[in-house]
């Protein structure tokens, strides 16, 4: 799945959310996950496959955790990316541009974790739909892509937080090779709350 371009940023956060969460099994997933392929920033399909397949069959709570640990460290890691300039300017926006800055901010999170992905937001009041199509989708199985529903919602909520905007994101229903976010904006959070979140 080089070919799609998965990217260092997804695997790089898969290993972070196991290490923090079940870190007894990191071993076990670094057979997939190997240093020299977050390196790289070069995994196949097969190893990716089998690595979301694993979380998905985990003992729960793990299983969700994991995948919502990682999808916070993505997004740690892409509004980290910002420069300063950017995430002042961010802050001082009215809370609708905000959330067009939290979307655009999302996109850009699951462009840099498969980047054939295809991303479309559609926005209306308070209420946002992202939908994502993803090669990984198309090739994996069903049940494999269920941690990656929940790393980008986790992900698309902690970008919210980080643009001091109340949402929340949940899986809704999607199409062969992708799915939607619903998003629903509650209102904006005080300064120094993000940091929280």
């Amino acid at each position: 799945m080089v070919d799609a371009g998965i990217g260092r940023l997804l695997i790089s956060s898969l290993h972070q959310g196991i290490a923090d969460v079940s870190p007894s099994r990191l071993d076990f997933y670094e057979n997939w996950l190997s240093p020299s392929g977050m390196r790289d920033g070069r995994i196949g399909l097969a190893p990716l496959g089998a690595v979301l397949s694993f979380l998905h069959r985990e003992e729960p709570p793990s299983n969700d955790q994991i995948a919502t640990r990682a999808g916070v460290c993505a997004a740690d890691w892409t509004y980290q990316e910002l420069s300063g300039l950017r995430r002042w300017y961010i802050h001082r926006l009215p809370l609708g541009l905000r959330s067009r800055s939290a979307l655009g901010l999302g996109k850009r999170l699951v462009l840099a974790t498969v980047k054939q992905s295809k991303v479309k937001t559609r926005a209306t009041g308070s209420t946002a739909v992202v939908e994502i199509k993803s090669p990984l989708f198309e090739q994996l199985r069903d049940p494999a892509t269920v941690p990656m529903r929940g790393f980008y919602a986790a992900a698309l909520q902690r970008l919210f937080a980080h643009c001091a905007i109340n949402a929340d994101v949940g899986v809704d229903g999607g199409s062969p090779g992708g799915w939607n976010l619903a998003v629903t904006v509650t209102g904006a959070r005080r300064p120094g709350e993000a940091d929280e979140a």
